[in-house]
């Protein structure tokens, strides 16, 4: 049995659920998210928190329980606060900046990598090496902030690339004569 899917998800101020048959559509101030429960999960709203049952005693079910709880938790903190990553570029001459709706990278390579902004994200450069991912899908802004990574992951010998702010990244030692 999930210990997770026992716990309620608390309904904070602001935000409006709807469920319709196995569809539950979350809106806040940042923003919509919508997602189909799977069919072995009941969701249920009651006095101001959504709780999760599975419909059948199987390990697989409470599996699932526990997995729609965490998804729909994360709906309910996104759809409220909203989720960030912050990617940082080391490296001389590397460099980020938004041209519009899309984010203009400079990293060392023959051309400029630019890379097209979907909708629901954000991003923001405060400065010429930082570049913050936001928006109310946690999964969304994983993947985004993953795909400008893969462009330069950090290499273990200077350290040169875009990481995550909170990355450490490990060094290795060069080669000797």
């Amino acid at each position: 049995m999930s210990r997770i899917a026992k716990a309620p998800v608390s309904i904070t101020s602001g935000i409006e659920v709807k469920i319709d048959g196995q569809d539950v559509e979350v809106k806040g101030s940042k923003g919509t998210l919508a997602w189909s429960v799977n069919p072995a999960v009941k969701v249920s709203q009651e006095d101001g928190a959504l709780h999760i049952a599975p419909l059948k005693e199987t390990k697989q079910s409470w599996a699932l329980a526990g997995t729609t709880r965490a998804l729909l938790n994360n709906m309910i903190i996104g759809c409220s606060d909203g989720f960030s990553k912050k990617l940082t570029l080391i490296g001389v001459g590397y460099r980020a900046a938004m041209k519009g709706k899309e984010l203009g990278l400079s990293l060392g390579f023959s051309h400029p990598v630019n890379y097209a902004v979907p909708d629901g994200i954000k991003i923001e450069t405060p400065s010429q090496t930082e570049i913050i991912v936001s928006g109310a899908d946690k999964q969304q802004v994983g993947q985004v902030a993953a795909e400008i990574r893969s462009y330069r992951p950090p290499e273990p010998y200077k350290g040169k690339g875009i990481r995550y702010a909170d990355e450490h990244v490990l060094r290795k030692e060069a080669k000797k004569k």
